[in-house]
């Protein structure tokens, strides 16, 4: 799959089912974020892999009602960071824009090997973050679901999720989101 096929296909589908988590899937998502540029090479990203039952279930009473549905993921990441850890160049804090890519990156990778990575803002963040040992002072920026694409798990969403499950959402239009100068 070259990188515009893994483009296009990359849905955030909601409807998943549990997959083989090994640390060679975890180490090999965590590498290709990595490999993100980031202001001055600072790497600002930090991630939590959620694999372990216990803390999985721990995690899924941080989620929102609205994210029910990653009760099945069997593979969460936590994405955090804090200004700190990257530039700030003229009162710009990069540290958002430089983690946002290397999530990018970890998502395409997923994409590529078949998966769903699904980012999510729906949960409650000190729950998360105190389940997970994240410093207080650190932005819990995303949570990841991830999984296998399954048509199986769709009578777990809503309606409003199943439509979004069998076509992708709208795209604005490049006159909305661009302009040639």
């Amino acid at each position: 799959m070259d990188v515009h096929e893994a483009i296009e296909s990359r849905r955030a589908y909601r409807a998943i089912e549990p997959i083989e988590v090994t640390d060679g899937l975890i180490k090999d998502l965590a590498y290709n974020a990595s490999l993100s540029p980031s202001c001055y090479n600072n790497q600002p990203w930090r991630f939590v892999f959620v694999k372990s039952r216990e803390k999985l279930m721990e995690l899924y009473g941080a989620l929102s009602s609205g994210n029910s549905w990653a009760k099945t993921a069997s593979l969460i990441v936590a994405v955090y960071s804090r200004k700190d850890y990257d530039c700030i160049v003229k009162g710009r804090e990069y540290y958002l824009f430089d983690t946002g890519m290397a999530v990018a990156m970890m998502i395409l990778r997923a994409t590529e090997l078949g998966l769903v990575a699904h980012p999510i803002a729906g949960y409650d963040q000190d729950k998360a973050k105190k389940a997970l040992e994240i410093p207080e002072e650190d932005i819990l920026i995303t949570l990841i679901i991830i999984g296998k694409h399954s048509n199986k798990a769709v009578s777990s969403l809503s309606s409003k999720q199943m439509e979004a499950e069998l076509k992708r959402p709208p795209r604005k239009g490049f006159e909305e989101i661009a302009r040639i100068i």
